[in-house]
């Protein structure tokens, strides 16, 4: 499909909705624009939020994982560990 698209004076690129709803492309969206020596090239972006941890935060997860050994460390009074089956050989 090829359309027109108009620049307006502050950078803005409209993309026509027939264009839109033929790529699937919806507001908030991103793209990724690159050149060419055809010219310029849109590509749908991959994105993923990420969450850059603060010393707080990080403690926090310190703190829980210690928790967490401790917890699995300690076993309940009169509990045994289960012995593993014995594995059987073809020979």
């Amino acid at each position: 499909m090829k359309t027109a698209v108009t620049i307006a004076n502050r950078g803005v690129i409209r993309l026509p909705a027939r264009l839109r709803q033929a790529l699937g492309l919806k507001g908030e969206d991103q793209l990724i624009a690159e050149t060419t020596p055809e010219g310029l090239l849109w590509r749908s972006a991959v994105t993923s939020p990420i969450e850059i941890y603060s010393p707080e935060r990080e403690r926090e997860f310190d703190i829980a994982e210690a928790e967490l050994a401790e917890f699995l460390g300690k076993r309940a009074p009169g509990r045994k560990r289960a012995a593993r089956p014995e594995r059987k050989t073809g020979r």
